[in-house]
């Protein structure tokens, strides 16, 4: 995958909102998800295409990957 394909349109940034608390989310590079500092969640993006299910975001304190806290 390249790199272009790694970043998400800011424009698309600017609109998406967390769909517990309706707060704006910053993007993490790093791990590919969406934050929503409000939740405590992290939304995954898949394929460039953010998922913004509440079922299938990580919470902010479990280790990326794992699914385990710290």
């Amino acid at each position: 995958m390249s790199a272009r394909a790694n970043r998400i349109d800011p424009r698309l940034l600017e609109i998406l909102v967390c769909p517990l608390t309706k707060k704006s989310l910053r993007y993490d590079a790093e791990t590919q998800e969406l934050i929503s500092d409000a939740a405590g969640l992290a939304y995954p993006i898949r394929d460039g295409i953010p998922i913004m299910l509440a079922d299938e975001a990580r919470r902010l304190d479990d280790v990326p990957g794992t699914g385990t806290t710290p």
